[in-house]
């Protein structure tokens, strides 16, 4: 059987030099052992510490296959990830393939004292492993009964050679004489005779057996010869493929920092067009303020067209204004001359003062008015 769980012996034992790697398919020691059903899925195992969570056996799909060892009458399912094996587990009649899913299977191992689990890509794919299971279960019991049957007749020959061994030897003992010997010695002569005939048989079998094993082995020799050149190839292979690998994660690296600055060109854009739509916003306030201004303007020059009438309504206030100031000079004289009047003829001023007053009061209202009216006729000037 393929001692695929085992640790391969020290590269000086074998006959290899200093650093070489042997090929995994120089375990497989044993003659007859074939795979019979091959598929892929991803692998777990169960968490020992949880009894819970599954842990990823393999990073990815593997191979899963079952063997069978035509020597021993077994059936085992092995999976190998790179030169890792996870899988090592022989088939018995008590396990049971149990389907938790719609794509994921498991099994519990007792001699591995694990829970294996299988991810397939597809519904068909498990049913196809779990039948498959099932039969090899099946043929694994078959095996486990003819074996034990085996055993039991082996066991009964035994005890019947166990049996008459003693009455011959006791025949033998009793008798005395040589003559007694004589005629005594037949029937254990004709039972060593028979025994003889037997063992040439079986050795003549053994014989066969041993060219037919030796044939076996010779085309397992030639296998494991074919299948090192194939595991040297996958070797191979595995370097080419994590060259591509660093080239690949050297390629996706210069994508990233491509991506980085392609984002960062992004954000610019997006505070460049933030930026175009203020100003935008601003261009559109701006043509509104125009527009209004527009009118304003167009106000104005309605307004211009009436300046000359304004311009003659104001020389003619002009002229009115000039003739209030000579009123209001003359009224100044006027009031110096009352004045001095009142301070001549005081007893007077008692009965004018209200009169005066009341004037005074009309005087100095007039003025403002007519103060008022020309700051607004310079204004109007300026503006003009």
């Amino acid at each position: 059987m393929c001692e695929v769980g085992t640790r391969p012996p020290p590269a000086a034992e074998r006959g290899e030099p200093p650093g070489g790697a042997a090929a995994p398919a120089e375990r497989c020691r044993d003659m007859g052992e074939q795979p019979i059903f091959t598929t892929r899925a991803h692998v777990f195992q169960i968490d020992p510490s949880t009894k819970k969570n599954w842990v990823p056996a393999s990073k990815q799909a593997v191979t899963v296959s079952y063997f069978y060892d035509s020597t021993r009458n077994s059936y085992r399912i092995i999976s190998v990830d790179g030169a890792k094996v996870i899988i090592n587990s022989t088939i018995t009649p008590n396990m049971t393939f149990t389907k938790t899913s719609q794509k994921f299977g498991q099994w519990a191992d007792s001699r591995a004292n694990t829970v294996f689990g299988l991810g397939f890509p597809s519904e068909q794919q498990l049913t196809k492993f779990a039948e498959k299971f099932q039969e090899v279960k099946e043929a694994a019991k078959l095996a486990r009964d003819r074996s034990q049957e085996k055993i039991e007749t082996s066991s009964n020959h035994s005890q019947e050679s166990g049996r008459e061994t003693p009455s011959s030897t006791r025949a033998s003992s009793v008798n005395g004489t040589d003559d007694e010997k004589a005629s005594h010695g037949g029937p254990a002569e004709t039972h060593l005779k028979s025994e003889n005939d037997k063992l040439k048989i079986a050795l003549a079998q053994s014989s066969s057996n041993v060219k037919k094993w030796e044939t076996e082995l010779q085309t397992l020799r030639e296998s494991n010869a074919r299948l090192t050149t194939a595991l040297q190839e996958s070797a191979a292979s595995i370097e080419h493929w994590k060259k591509q690998f660093s080239a690949c994660k050297e390629e996706n690296d210069q994508l990233r920092s491509k991506i980085e600055e392609l984002e960062e060109q992004c954000n610019e854009i997006n505070k460049e067009k933030e930026r175009n739509a203020q100003l935008s916003r601003r261009l559109q306030e701006l043509e509104t303020e125009l527009q209004d201004k527009e009118l304003e303007l167009e106000e104005l020059r309605k307004q211009g067209e009436i300046i000359p009438q304004l311009m003659s309504e104001c020389e003619s206030v002009s002229q009115q204004l000039q003739d209030a100031e000579n009123k209001n000079k003359d009224l100044e004289e006027k009031v110096r001359t009352l004045r001095t009047e009142v301070e001549e003829s005081k007893h007077r001023q008692t009965n004018l003062k209200t009169e005066l007053k009341n004037f005074l009061d009309v005087l100095d209202g007039k003025i403002d008015e007519l103060h008022d009216f020309r700051q607004g006729l310079s204004k109007l000037g300026i503006d003009n």
